[in-house]
């Protein structure tokens, strides 16, 4: 039995296409636009071709690697190397290395705590109270207030 419906654009080079791009940070949305297709047409070649679903998997995740090195050394700061660049009066210029430090950001730090640790760093902590608590001292009070 023939297959019905219109021949698929898909091509085996679609999947190391697939993965570059999301290790670049490539979304759905914009591998569709890539492939000129529909957004639920990447959808199903996941579906189909596993060799395209394991592509766009191990591209994204390779990208989340990188925003979480990159979070992290913006949590604890880091040194870089650069140059800086000087023109001098008789238009030569000068350029001399150097080390740059960023510092901390406490925001970058906190963001990392609370999805790391989430018991220890979430905004709101629960806390179990142990022992009993009697409500009988209250209800008497307010029975002779009365």
């Amino acid at each position: 039995m023939a297959d019905i419906g219109r021949p698929t654009a898909y091509r085996e080079e679609f999947a190391e296409q697939a993965a570059k791009l999301c290790a670049l940070g490539a979304t759905d949305f914009e591998l569709a636009d890539f492939f000129q297709v529909n957004t639920a047409t990447i959808y199903r070649w996941r579906n189909v071709h596993p060799e395209f679903c394991e592509a766009v998997t191990c591209g994204k995740e390779k990208a989340d690697e990188r925003v979480a090195r990159a979070l992290y050394n913006r949590a604890v700061g880091y040194t870089f190397e650069s140059e800086k660049i000087q023109v001098m009066r008789d238009g030569s210029i000068v350029r001399a290395p150097m080390l740059e430090h960023v510092a901390p950001d406490p925001s970058a730090a906190m963001n990392w705590l609370k999805n790391r640790q989430p018991d220890k760093w979430r905004d709101k902590q629960e806390h179990e109270i142990k022992g009993q608590m009697t409500l009988t001292p209250v209800i008497n009070f307010n029975a002779k207030a009365e």
